[in-house]
């Protein structure tokens, strides 16, 4: 056991998964000789070689292609984008060539990458390194989009991921990399993917949320219970394929459920949630589902961030709405 944060976590995973399958290795922009722009690849080229940790040119249409034909020829190549602001050039090598490729071959041949990107605000970074896109992603068929949001699921994540056979979209909430620390047995015990984690249980509302925004919506259940709300929290972790059965079940025993989530209000993800819950639960809802999300604007830059950022007043406000609706 070791107490690690995020960012440690995710070098863990990536150092155990390199000893333990001659086939993975990473590719990005400064993540050998300097161990990535977060240092989340430190020491792994040092570790494993410049063979199996591969600095490349700043051409991000070029990791993508490169990981694609490694992923099709057999090895699982783990690839870095310095900030999720940079990484719509890989969008048409993901959606017109990975996500399609078992597809495209009638299964011979699979696509076992993985993208990996820091994601989301909160470190007063200019607009491009804010980002918060997921849902541009979870749109794309053949693809699987996943958000841990504590180092322990970082690292039992990751490793499902790496070891997937398809695709998948890896996105690290930036702001939690230092943020907190968590006991970590670096055993290689990896965490089921398509399933959400129930980290709260309650019985009043259910609260929905991934990535960074899990610790403000934490905060509120807590705040919301000195008031006698109790909350549910639960923690998507991947958001494409959504685990709807247990949204559904939180919300039958609940009967009340707000969304939060940090990107854009329109066409978030969490419209997707709302919807389905329209479509599957709506006759245990007592309320409207409300959301709590970013703005339709770009993430304005350091003194505004904060106002733009979904906060624990917010949903505190916005639960406290939620229950009174009759």
């Amino acid at each position: 056991m070791a107490e690690l944060t995020l960012l440690e976590a995710v070098n863990k995973a990536l150092a155990y998964e390199m000893a333990a399958d001659q086939d993975v290795i990473l590719l990005g922009e400064d993540i050998g000789v300097n161990g990535g722009v977060f240092r989340a690849t430190d020491g792994l080229q040092d570790r494993f070689g410049e063979d199996r940790v591969v600095d490349t040119p700043l051409a991000e249409s070029l990791i993508a292609g490169m990981t694609i034909g490694l992923a099709a020829q057999g090895l699982k190549p783990v690839a870095e984008i310095q900030f999720m602001g940079f990484i719509y050039p890989t969008i048409d090598q993901i959606l017109n060539h990975a996500a399609r490729l078992r597809t495209r071959t009638r299964g011979r041949i699979s696509c076992p990458m993985v993208l990996r990107a820091p994601f989301g605000g909160g470190i007063h970074a200019p607009e491009h390194h804010s980002e918060s896109t997921e849902a541009m992603f979870a749109h794309i068929p053949g693809l699987r989009v996943v958000i841990p949001s504590s180092p322990a699921r970082a690292y039992g994540l990751l490793l499902a991921a790496i070891r997937d056979p398809d695709p998948v979209i890896f996105l690290e909430p930036k702001r939690v990399y230092r943020m907190l620390k968590q006991d970590i047995d670096d055993s290689g015990e990896a965490l089921p993917l398509d399933v959400c984690f129930t980290v709260r249980q309650g019985t009043d509302i259910t609260l929905v949320s991934w990535g960074a925004m899990i610790h403000e919506t934490l905060q509120a259940a807590d705040q919301l219970e000195a008031e006698g709300i109790d909350c549910e929290v639960i923690d998507v972790a991947t958001i494409k394929p959504l685990d709807v059965e247990t949204i559904l079940e939180s919300v039958q025993r609940t009967g009340r459920c707000v969304i939060i989530h940090e990107a854009a209000r329109t066409a978030g993800f969490g419209a997707e949630i709302a919807a389905n819950l329209a479509e599957f639960g709506l006759m245990n809802l007592f309320a409207p589902v409300g959301r709590v999300t970013g703005f339709d604007t770009v993430m304005p830059l350091h003194l505004l961030e904060k106002f733009y950022m979904p906060s624990t007043e917010n949903i505190c406000a916005t639960v406290r709405q939620t229950m009174e609706y009759s």
